[in-house]
């Protein structure tokens, strides 16, 4: 008796509607959007899950489903907090004013209108559910279309998402319309989601854009800062710098345009292959070092090894070249001189500290001691990533005409290398044999005079 008489109560009081109160920040988020310039209006269409918008009371009704009823005046707090407020656009460089909401609505996990605008635009401005909809508040998805006047659609737009804050880990596919244009896409993750992005930028812009991301991915890189400084610790005449440095730059080059050309194997094993050959070069270098490096072979090693280094910058710029716009090419050369201004930036200064170093004890042991410490680095990254490529399987392809078009890229790719190799060839036997007359970046000790006889 007693236990009825307390379970009528507790059935009554779960079935009275309650609010939903704030939750946890959801591991992964994925949010779309659109933005669609179209006369003096600029639309911006986006789809966020409903459970990513904390600090907003959704109403609910038993057992836990969301109460259609009464949602449409927190779904507009949930916009003005969680997409308008964030949300940045700018028109030729300034900020636009706050949008309009001209429509919000709650969608099931099962709808796809979201693959084209206008069938988004479409279902956002369609109907709601209907009141009875059964609908688990953790599985429904936020659809909002947003405007904000602008003086033409034919400007130079910019955004900042700033969705990042939705998720733990965020992800926004971001599509751009421009009118007359092919639709751009952009996948946003981390913290290029705080950083603006130009839906249609200017040669200049990615120019600067790439020459800055190629500067800050050298200095990150401590793999390639490491190779590189193998490469000259052992020569400090300005002469031999310019074979070598010049062997590893035209190397890298090449197998980065010929990747971003598509000339670049697409299995999943490439990538931690290619990451386990640069630990591979960076420990032989070390090694070269100390047991005594070949001046006239060392501009060969630095060309062959910066083949895999190039297809390293690849891996990384893959993801990056959604920014380039319709300026493919000026970016690819404005990385490259990121790159190198990054490596200027780290040998200029190098170079003369080495010298006052050896100038303090005796060379060969420097040489010895700076590269045994680079190799015990080189080691554990090879030993880790060779760890990582073992999960990947490799098969070997069908014979059909998709092995043959990759048998031709493959060829296409050799081709270019020989050719570059050749150049660098003429290039290296010039420069290592012109007269003694180069610059000399060491500063050895003044030699007494012999005496004659």
């Amino acid at each position: 008796m007693a236990f009825r008489a307390w379970a009528l109560p507790a059935a009554l009081l779960l079935w009275v509607p309650a609010p939903l109160r704030a939750h946890e920040i959801p591991a992964r988020v994925t949010v779309l959007a659109f933005v669609k310039p179209e006369g003096s209006a600029l639309q911006i269409l986006v789809r966020a899950p409903l459970e990513a918008m904390r600090d907003i009371d959704f109403p609910l009704r038993w057992p836990g489903y969301l109460d259609l009823e009464r949602t449409g005046p927190r779904l507009l707090d949930a916009v003005r907090l969680w997409i308008a407020g964030p949300l940045e656009v700018t028109e030729n460089g300034a900020r636009l004013e706050a949008p309009r909401i001209l429509a919000a609505r709650v969608s099931l996990p099962s709808d796809r209108s979201f693959g084209a605008w206008q069938d988004a635009l479409a279902h956002v401005r369609g109907p709601p559910l209907l009141p009875e909809t059964d609908l688990i508040w953790q599985q429904a998805l936020l659809d909002v279309l947003l405007e904000y006047s602008i003086a033409s659609d034919r400007s130079e737009f910019a955004i900042v998402p700033g969705f990042a804050r939705l998720g733990l880990q965020t992800t926004t596919v971001l599509r751009f319309l421009p009118p007359g244009q092919a639709e751009r896409v952009f996948q946003l993750t981390g913290p290029a989601q705080s950083e603006m992005v130009r839906l249609d930028p200017r040669w200049h812009h990615a120019a600067l854009r790439f020459v800055k991301l190629g500067f800050r991915h050298i200095l990150n890189g401590i793999d390639h800062l490491l190779f590189v400084l193998c490469l000259v610790i052992p020569f400090r005449r300005f002469r031999s710098l310019v074979a070598i440095v010049t062997a590893f730059t035209v190397a890298h080059s090449v197998t980065l345009i010929a990747a971003t050309a598509g000339l670049s194997p697409t299995g999943l094993w490439f990538p931690p292959l290619i990451e386990t050959l640069i630990a591979l070069s960076i420990l032989y270098m070390a090694f070269e070092n100390i047991l005594g490096a070949n001046q006239s072979r060392r501009w060969m090693l630095a060309f062959g090894f910066g083949l895999v280094h190039g297809f390293g910058f690849s891996l990384f710029l893959r993801e990056s070249l959604q920014f380039a716009g319709e300026h493919l090419a000026t970016s690819l050369v404005a990385f490259n001189v990121g790159v190198e201004l990054g490596q200027l930036f780290i040998l200029v200064p190098a170079i003369p500290v080495l010298s006052w170093l050896f100038r303090r004890i005796p060379e060969r042991a420097g040489v010895i001691l700076l590269s045994a410490l680079v190799a015990h680095t080189a080691w554990h990254w090879l030993a880790e990533r060779f760890s990582t490529l073992r999960q990947f399987r490799f098969q070997w392809p069908a014979l059909d005409l998709a092995l043959l078009a990759g048998a031709m890229r493959g060829l296409m790719l050799l081709l270019i290398v020989v050719g570059a190799g050749w150049l660098m060839f003429g290039l290296a036997r010039r420069v290592l044999r012109a007269p003694p007359s180069d610059v000399i970046l060491d500063h050895p000790e003044p030699q007494q005079p012999r005496a004659e006889l």
